[in-house]
């Protein structure tokens, strides 16, 4: 038999996990939300290739971090170390990037130390990123065994916020001329997550597997689990949308705001656009999740792409000094983009049901590449002369091909029951598996 966890977490517990929600939020986007005074001339004066440089660190740091915890580089990591370890190695580097952040604007007029701590900023962040969300999807299913899914849903609505926010504290703190602020208040709070967290068991206990039905027929087509954590057949329709969405989304998180100043928009403005996409994206997967039952997932699957596709088609056309129509067409473009990527997990991880946790770290890792696509390869051509609003328009042709792969993706797939998927990682305790019907005990 096995053994379920019944005890509920402690209200300390829940609170931690959910703030450090909002926290990472507020850390993942505090580059991009900075990406104007990174490249403001008399401040640090990066090149639009350097600022798209910055990210690869990041991007490098977060793919090995998401196949780490997927198994496939180092597999049974979190098991051996506790998932509290790798949860508080995930906040430690995301200090540490805040702290370097803070280094070099304190060297801000030594270019090249300054890039070079960046540099180490945004490697820790990625690493950070990869290591403490997988571990924060964990704790907050576990804790709320009967709840799972709700508890998964607000801890990602509370990290989507934290992204909404940066751009929000950026933009006072700059008007309070001190925008360094932002990565002083974000270490701050990363320190007192750390030190509550050390006071806490955070042990997510045994998860027993989803129950084996009685006699069951196989899903017709259905492939077969790969072995040994690999990559199993079929996958890389999944892998080549979510290279896509990648590049999507941070077309949008990163060159929103350059994008918008260089049409004449105040920088107020701008960040204000950078906070709608965010809170549009994060405000869609809540109104989406509440709507399942008018609104299957598989059908918004399929149009998101198409919405997006059209935001991309009126951000590449806004007129000059038009505010309230670029905040509106990044507002558009955060719906568009809500939901795609966690309802990709969601179908790779029914669709290879024995591989659930390799599919999940190789769906972000796919994600990740396509972050570094957009945040590195459209610096050098926005230097070789092409615009932002062309590259924008080139991205509505991309969402559309995403339209097409949604078809293969979601290919004789019902709806998930849920936006989010619950993390992958179970920890059977020895026993025979409990069948359909019969107690656990």
């Amino acid at each position: 038999m096995y053994f379920r966890r019944t005890a509920r977490a402690s209200g300390a517990e829940s609170a931690i996990v959910y703030a450090c929600g909002l926290v990472q939020g507020i850390a993942l986007v505090t580059f991009p939300a900075a990406s104007m005074i990174l490249t403001a001339p008399g401040s640090y004066d990066l090149s639009s290739s350097q600022y798209g440089v910055l990210f690869v660190p990041q991007v490098s740091t977060a793919i090995a971090a998401s196949l780490v915890g997927g198994g496939l580089l180092w597999p049974g990591l979190t098991r051996r170390a506790g998932e509290k370890t790798v949860y508080l190695a995930g906040l430690l580097a995301d200090l540490a990037s805040m702290v370097l952040l803070i280094a070099s604007w304190l060297v801000v007029h030594q270019h090249a130390a300054a890039f070079a701590l960046l540099l180490v900023a945004t490697a820790c962040l990625g690493a950070g990123f990869g290591l403490t969300v997988p571990s924060l999807d964990t704790l907050a299913a576990a804790f709320h065994p009967a709840a799972a899914d709700r508890s998964v849903l607000v801890l990602n609505a509370l990290l989507g916020l934290g992204t909404a926010l940066a751009p929000v504290f950026v933009a006072a703190f700059t008007g309070l001329g001190f925008w360094v602020g932002l990565p002083v208040l974000a270490a701050c709070l990363l320190v007192g997550l750390i030190a509550v967290s050390l006071r806490l068991p955070l042990d997510p206990g045994p998860v027993a597997p989803e129950p084996v039905q009685e006699a069951s027929e196989p899903v017709q087509g259905a492939p077969r689990p790969a072995a040994g954590g690999r990559i199993p057949a079929g996958f890389w329709v999944f892998a080549a949308f979510a290279v896509l969405y990648g590049f999507c989304e941070t077309m949008n998180g990163n060159w929103s705001q350059l994008d918008i100043t260089s049409l004449g928009v105040r920088s107020a403005t701008a960040s204000l656009a950078l906070t709608g996409f965010w809170a549009a994206a994060t405000a869609g997967r809540v109104l989406l999740a509440a709507i399942q039952r008018w609104l299957p997932g598989r059908a918004a699957y399929h149009g998101l792409p198409f919405l997006l596709a059209v935001a991309f088609v009126l951000i590449a056309v806004l007129p000059r000094d038009a505010p309230a129509a670029a905040v509106a067409a990044f507002g558009l473009a955060g719906l568009g983009c809500s939901a795609l990527l966690p309802l990709t997990i969601s179908f790779g991880q029914r669709r290879f049901a024995g591989n659930q946790a390799v599919v999940a770290g190789g769906v972000i890792a796919c994600f990740q590449a396509g972050y570094g696509l957009a945040a590195f390869g459209v610096g050098p051509l926005t230097s070789a002369g092409i615009g932002l609003p062309a590259i924008f328009a080139a991205g509505a042709a991309v969402a559309v091909v995403m339209g097409g792969l949604s078809l293969l993706v979601a290919h004789r797939q019902p709806s998930p029951a849920a936006v989010y998927p619950r993390p992958a990682r179970p920890r059977p305790l020895p026993g025979p598996a409990v069948r359909t019907g019969e107690a656990p005990t």
